[in-house]
Order: structure tokens, then C-alpha cells, then sequence
């Protein structure tokens, strides 16, 4: 008697692809939702900066010229004489020095210095970058490539459960939520 023929299937294959296709995800994944969270509260600070501001004081007198004073302030914060950018007398008590990434706001009279200035925030700025995609041509491909393992990522889960804990019971209602939400939101707000 002929061995019967068994069915192909094809829930296993689809659960190991989706699983694998996961796991090298994740990296990507996670730089995204990072970048992403970050940058939908631009207004409320800079993801890419820190700003910061702290008083500083250098000896009096200082040089009556502008150039000289801006040389012996950075010498006397420790600070390297060609890293001023700009020189600048604000009124005749105070001279700004402007470096790479702070400003020096110096008091002649009294020897007071505030610097104001930013810090990167390196893993959000770099997170930040990728996501905005700064780096162009050769990420547009790395990122071009994420976007359809999302969309093979959504569509293998869609088919992944049989049944009614699948497409055909409670996973239908929340593939018609996960729709609805930005339909909605479009639809409610005047879209663009």
C-alpha cells in the first residue's frame, strides 16, 4: 500500500522567517523608536544637544584690547588661544568670545565669565542622524531594506496563528484597530 502523501506546511516556515527577519531587526528597531520619540518632542527640547551654562571667573585686570583680553581669558580658563571663532565688545563692560560650540560672555570689569554652550547628546544625535537619514545615498538602502522587513515582519504576523486567536478571530480586530488609528487621526485632524 502506497505511504500517504503528506500536506506542506507552511505556518512553521512563515513562524522561523518571521522570528529571524525579528532578530535582525531589533538593532534597527530600536535606533528608530530611540530617534523617533526624540524627535516628535523637538519643541519641547533638542534631542541632538545638551545645553548648558556655568559661571567662571579669571583675574582682573584684564587687557584693555579686545584680542589680547579674549587671549588671556582663554589662557586663564585653560582653554586654547585659536579656539575663538569671533571677538566681540558688546557694550564697555562686556566682551563676547565665541568658540566651536559655547560663547564666553566676559564681564572686563569684574572678571566674570558665563559660558553658555552644547554638549552632543551622542547616542540621540547619532540615532537622530540615521533616522533623518543625513548620511544619504548609502543609508537610503540600509533603510530602504528595514522598511520591507517591517512590512514582511507585519504581514508574516498577520498569518502566523490559525484560528481564532489568528486573522480569523481577535487578530482581525486588531489588524482593523492598527488600521483605524491613523485613518482616524488623518480623517480628525484635516489631515495635510
Amino acid at each position: 500500500m502506497p505511504e500517504p502523501t503528506r500536506a506542506w506546511r507552511w505556518r512553521p516556515w512563515l513562524r522561523a522567517l518571521h522570528r529571524d527577519l525579528g532578530y535582525l531587526a531589533v538593532g534597527l528597531t530600536f535606533v528608530y523608536a530611540l530617534s523617533g520619540l526624540a524627535v516628535n518632542h523637538i519643541a519641547d527640547w533638542d534631542p541632538n544637544f545638551d545645553n548648558y551654562e556655568r559661571e567662571l571667573r579669571v583675574a582682573t585686570p584684564l587687557p584693555a584690547e579686545d584680542a589680547a583680553a579674549a587671549a588671556y581669558v582663554l589662557k586663564e580658563l585653560s582653554l586654547e588661544a585659536g579656539s575663538a571663532r569671533d571677538v566681540y565688545r558688546v557694550d564697555a563692560a562686556e566682551l563676547q568670545i565665541q568658540l566651536e560650540e559655547a560663547t564666553l560672555h566676559v564681564r572686563t570689569d569684574t572678571g566674570e565669565v558665563r559660558e553658555e554652550g552644547q554638549r552632543p547628546r551622542l547616542l540621540l544625535r547619532i540615532a537622530n542622524w540615521l533616522h533623518l537619514n543625513r548620511g544619504k545615498k548609502a543609508w537610503t538602502y540600509a533603510a530602504d531594506a528595514y522598511a520591507a522587513g517591517l512590512l514582511v515582519l507585519a504581514t508574516t504576523g498577520i498569518f502566523m496563528l490559525p484560528g481564532r486567536k489568528g486573522l480569523l478571530g481577535r487578530g482581525a480586530l486588531l489588524v482593523a484597530i492598527g488600521v483605524a488609528l491613523p485613518v482616524l487621526y488623518v480623517t480628525l485632524s484635516g489631515g495635510p
